[in-house]
Formats: structure tokens, C-alpha cells, sequence
């Protein structure tokens, strides 16, 4: 997607398909390995949008300075344990997530 319209076009989709989820919802993607950990200083919609343009070398340079990374078991069982809500949108086959409490006192 080159044209400029275009992916703001697909931003705000992705936008739209973000929402609040209770922690609880995701434990199958979990399990399964599929949720991936946004940093609280990162946007959201952008870190799904450059994934699901498979830009690699962003996606990459974001996993080494651990903007991004797998959701700790430490992290889910606190979520868990303290029944949290998230923000998640789905990037296929991921759930990105962030955590609420973190993204609202930034």
C-alpha cells in the first residue's frame, strides 16, 4: 500500500477495531503464543499497521529495544490475577495488547 490515502485508510480501520477487553478473553491466544506486548509509549494502531505491512526491519528494530515482544507468563498471570483489561486489536495470526493502566498514565 504506496498510496497515502490508502493506509491512512487502513489506520483507521485498525483503529476502529481496537477495543477494551477483559485480560480473561485472551488467555487461548496466550496460550497459544499469539499475544504480542506493546510498550505503553508506543501507538498502538501504528505497531499493527507496520506489522501488517510485514515491515520487518520496524517490526524487528521495535523487538530489539523491547517495544515489542511476547507476553510474559509474569505479565498474564497479573493481568489475571487482578482481572485487568487490556487494549487489543488483532494483527493475524497476533492479538497486540497493551496494558491499560500503563497507557493511560503516559
Amino acid at each position: 500500500m504506496k498510496d497515502i490515502r490508502l493506509q491512512e485508510a487502513y489506520r483507521t480501520k485498525i483503529n476502529q477495531e481496537t477495543s477494551r477487553i477483559a485480560w480473561k478473553e485472551l488467555q487461548r491466544f496466550f496460550a497459544s503464543g499469539a499475544t504480542v506486548l506493546v510498550a505503553a509509549d508506543m501507538d498502538l494502531v501504528e505497531v499493527a499497521f507496520q506489522i501488517s505491512e510485514d515491515n520487518r526491519p520496524q517490526v524487528a528494530q521495535w523487538m530489539a529495544s523491547e517495544k515489542i515482544g511476547k507476553v510474559t507468563d509474569e505479565q498474564a498471570i497479573a493481568w489475571y490475577e487482578t482481572d485487568a483489561d487490556v487494549w487489543a486489536v488483532v494483527v493475524s495470526p497476533y492479538v497486540l495488547i497493551q496494558d491499560i493502566k500503563d497507557v493511560l498514565h503516559n
